[in-house]
Protein backbone atom coordinates (compact mmCIF):
# COMPACT_ATOMS: atom_id res chain seq x y z
CA UNK A 1 0.00 0.00 0.00
CA UNK A 2 1.34 3.38 -0.79
CA UNK A 3 -0.68 6.61 0.50
CA UNK A 4 0.33 9.60 -1.59
CA UNK A 5 -0.03 13.79 -0.60
CA UNK A 6 0.17 16.51 -2.51
CA UNK A 7 1.19 19.80 -2.10
CA UNK A 8 2.69 23.09 -3.46
CA UNK A 9 -0.49 24.30 -5.40
CA UNK A 10 -2.15 27.79 -4.85
CA UNK A 11 -2.94 30.95 -6.92
CA UNK A 12 -0.13 32.27 -9.01
CA UNK A 13 -0.74 35.05 -11.28
CA UNK A 14 -0.06 34.01 -15.56
CA UNK A 15 3.34 33.89 -16.47
CA UNK A 16 4.19 32.48 -13.22
CA UNK A 17 5.54 29.86 -11.48
CA UNK A 18 5.06 26.67 -8.71
CA UNK A 19 6.26 23.91 -7.75
CA UNK A 20 3.95 20.95 -6.59
CA UNK A 21 5.47 18.29 -4.61
CA UNK A 22 3.72 14.62 -3.59
CA UNK A 23 5.11 12.39 -0.94
CA UNK A 24 4.43 8.92 -0.54
CA UNK A 25 4.48 6.68 2.52
CA UNK A 26 6.39 3.38 2.58
CA UNK A 27 9.47 2.01 1.47
CA UNK A 28 8.89 0.66 -2.23
CA UNK A 29 8.93 4.44 -3.84
CA UNK A 30 11.87 3.96 -5.79
CA UNK A 31 9.69 0.89 -7.34
CA UNK A 32 7.15 2.70 -9.00
CA UNK A 33 6.69 4.85 -11.78
CA UNK A 34 5.03 8.47 -11.00
CA UNK A 35 2.43 10.20 -12.96
CA UNK A 36 0.79 13.58 -12.58
CA UNK A 37 -2.58 13.71 -13.69
CA UNK A 38 -5.22 17.61 -13.71
CA UNK A 39 -8.88 17.71 -13.60
CA UNK A 40 -9.91 21.38 -14.88
CA UNK A 41 -12.84 22.40 -13.56
CA UNK A 42 -16.03 20.54 -15.85
CA UNK A 43 -13.79 18.32 -17.45
CA UNK A 44 -12.13 15.06 -17.18
CA UNK A 45 -8.81 13.77 -15.88
CA UNK A 46 -5.97 14.20 -18.36
CA UNK A 47 -2.39 13.15 -18.52
CA UNK A 48 0.41 15.80 -17.98
CA UNK A 49 3.50 14.22 -17.19
CA UNK A 50 4.93 10.86 -15.95
CA UNK A 51 8.80 9.63 -15.15
CA UNK A 52 9.87 6.22 -14.45
CA UNK A 53 11.33 4.37 -10.97
CA UNK A 54 15.01 5.77 -11.63
CA UNK A 55 14.07 8.86 -12.91
CA UNK A 56 15.60 8.03 -16.02
CA UNK A 57 12.54 8.21 -18.60
CA UNK A 58 10.14 10.76 -18.90
CA UNK A 59 7.10 11.80 -20.23
CA UNK A 60 4.94 15.27 -21.19
CA UNK A 61 1.48 16.03 -22.61
CA UNK A 62 1.80 18.19 -25.60
CA UNK A 63 0.18 21.07 -23.69
CA UNK A 64 3.05 21.47 -21.09
CA UNK A 65 6.17 20.44 -23.01
CA UNK A 66 8.77 23.12 -22.10
CA UNK A 67 7.34 24.71 -19.17
CA UNK A 68 6.71 22.36 -16.83
CA UNK A 69 9.13 19.40 -15.18
CA UNK A 70 8.72 16.15 -13.28
CA UNK A 71 11.35 14.86 -11.11
CA UNK A 72 11.74 13.00 -8.00
CA UNK A 73 13.92 12.37 -5.40
CA UNK A 74 14.04 8.65 -4.30
CA UNK A 75 15.77 8.98 -0.77
CA UNK A 76 12.54 11.45 -0.19
CA UNK A 77 10.42 9.69 -1.46
CA UNK A 78 9.22 12.30 -3.25
CA UNK A 79 8.18 13.51 -6.77
CA UNK A 80 8.03 16.96 -8.00
CA UNK A 81 6.59 19.12 -10.88
CA UNK A 82 7.64 22.48 -11.43
CA UNK A 83 5.72 24.51 -13.70
CA UNK A 84 6.66 27.82 -14.98
CA UNK A 85 5.21 30.05 -17.62
CA UNK A 86 1.53 29.03 -16.00
CA UNK A 87 -1.53 29.93 -18.41
CA UNK A 88 -5.08 30.52 -16.85
CA UNK A 89 -5.70 27.05 -18.73
CA UNK A 90 -3.70 25.25 -16.46
CA UNK A 91 -6.15 25.84 -13.65
CA UNK A 92 -7.00 22.81 -12.36
CA UNK A 93 -6.90 19.99 -9.64
CA UNK A 94 -3.34 18.40 -10.08
CA UNK A 95 -2.86 14.48 -8.86
CA UNK A 96 0.00 12.56 -8.28
CA UNK A 97 -0.10 8.86 -8.83
CA UNK A 98 1.90 5.71 -8.58
CA UNK A 99 2.35 2.61 -11.04
CA UNK A 100 4.58 -0.37 -11.81
CA UNK A 101 7.67 0.81 -12.21
CA UNK A 102 9.71 0.07 -15.15
CA UNK A 103 13.11 1.27 -17.28
CA UNK A 104 11.43 3.31 -19.85
CA UNK A 105 8.09 4.96 -19.92
CA UNK A 106 5.72 3.63 -23.05
CA UNK A 107 1.95 4.83 -24.05
CA UNK A 108 0.16 3.56 -21.19
CA UNK A 109 2.03 5.15 -19.13
CA UNK A 110 -0.46 8.40 -20.05
CA UNK A 111 -3.19 6.51 -18.96
CA UNK A 112 -5.09 6.87 -15.81
CA UNK A 113 -5.78 3.16 -15.63
CA UNK A 114 -1.80 2.10 -15.19
CA UNK A 115 -1.55 3.86 -12.16
CA UNK A 116 -2.92 2.20 -9.21
CA UNK A 117 -2.80 4.48 -6.36
CA UNK A 118 -3.62 8.28 -6.14
CA UNK A 119 -3.11 11.31 -4.00
CA UNK A 120 -6.11 13.27 -2.87
CA UNK A 121 -5.08 16.43 -5.32
CA UNK A 122 -4.23 19.98 -4.94
CA UNK A 123 -5.72 23.02 -6.58
CA UNK A 124 -3.97 25.13 -9.08
CA UNK A 125 -5.31 28.22 -10.60
CA UNK A 126 -3.96 30.89 -12.67
CA UNK A 127 -5.21 34.43 -13.08
CA UNK A 128 -4.94 36.03 -16.18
Amino acid sequence: QVQLVESGGGLVQAGGSLRLSCTASGRTFSSYNMGWFRQAPGKGRTFVAAISWSGGSSKYADSVKGRITISRDNAKNTVYLQMNSLKPEDTAVYYCAAGSGSSYLYIRDIREDTYVYWGQGTQVTVSS
